[in-house]
């Protein structure tokens, strides 16, 4: 009964701040925005703002739920483990601080997805605006100018640019990008296009039209492993879940009055634990290696 009237209320709880507005989260979102502001990485901050530009930031109301999801979510299955409140407590509190981690590898993972896709851009329209001009500071300017690209990579290509003007070759130019976007599309297009530079472009055409081809064979299979992995995700989250949940089928094998009794033994409650603990690094170690491990090369 307890535990029916302590999730009547979380959920009624939920639901009201959802309906009424974003009250309860702007408090606590604006006094966690001062810590981020001080003691957040300045790369992070950079890709965070990013992944807002590009629309797919969490909203407040994504923020409320994901809280609600994680905070009751762990006080249900803490409470069918321990059945003691205080003990659901601590897990909540641990849950819910784990958010913002969460929150940093899925901005990561996007922000890496984007600068995938961008450099793809890059090396294409670079290529194709070389065949036209047979000049490679003269495919640069084409595609910094076509619109096709966006920030930071925009910003680089110029930089590039004026790399190249100001020392009269492209050799450093090439070295900038080579260790900002470490790709093997980029560094494989930048070598043709250096040794074209200094041997000369005769008969170029069908290796630059071999090297388009490669692309987008890799492009291709960088998105079906995205679509991949996403599956199994999905799959792994399940999974990890149902872990938790063994608790219940040993309850209905014990009976519930049997279980709580074993909770008195000390050796059962530190199992238990260890159980929880476990299982949670599993599901958190899974999250970050779908997020940091993109599959971009």
């Amino acid at each position: 009964m307890e535990l029916v009237i302590i999730l009547f209320l979380v959920l009624f709880a939920t639901l009201y701040y959802i309906k009424k507005g974003d009250s309860l989260y702007k408090f606590v979102i604006d006094g966690a925005n001062v810590v981020y502001d001080r003691w957040a990485p300045y790369s992070f901050k950079t890709i965070k703002e990013k992944v807002k530009d590009l629309g797919q930031d969490y909203t407040p109301k994504d923020h409320a739920i994901q809280l609600a999801l994680f905070g009751g979510g762990a006080f249900i299955i803490s409470y069918l483990y321990f059945y003691n409140f205080l003990v659901s407590i601590i897990y909540v509190v641990a849950a819910i601080s784990m958010v913002p981690y969460l929150h940093y590898l899925r901005c990561k993972r996007i922000y890496s997805e984007f600068i995938f896709e961008q450099v793809q851009v890059y090396t294409t329209n670079t290529i194709m605006e070389f065949q036209t001009t047979q000049s490679f500071v003269k495919a640069l300017e084409g595609v910094y100018s076509s619109g096709v690209l966006q920030d930071p990579v925009l910003s680089d290509v110029k930089i590039m640019i004026d790399m190249a003007y100001q020392n009269g070759v492209v050799d450093e130019s090439i070295e900038y990008m080579n260790e900002r976007y470490d790709f093997y599309m980029t560094r494989n297009m930048h070598q043709l296009f250096l040794q074209i530079t200094k041997e000369g472009s005769r008969d170029s055409g069908d290796v630059l039209e071999n090297m388009l081809q490669d692309i987008d064979t890799l492009v291709e299979g960088v998105y079906r492993d995205r679509m991949d992995r996403s599956n199994f995700h999905r799959q792994f989250i399940s999974y990890g879940l149902m872990l938790y949940l063994l608790v219940m089928l040993i309850q209905y094998m014990l009976q519930v009055e049997t279980y709580r009794e074993l909770l008195k033994n000390p050796i059962v409650l530190v199992a238990l634990h260890a159980i929880v603990i476990l299982n949670s690094y599993f599901l958190i170690s899974g999250e970050k290696y779908y997020n940091e491990n993109v599959g971009a090369e």
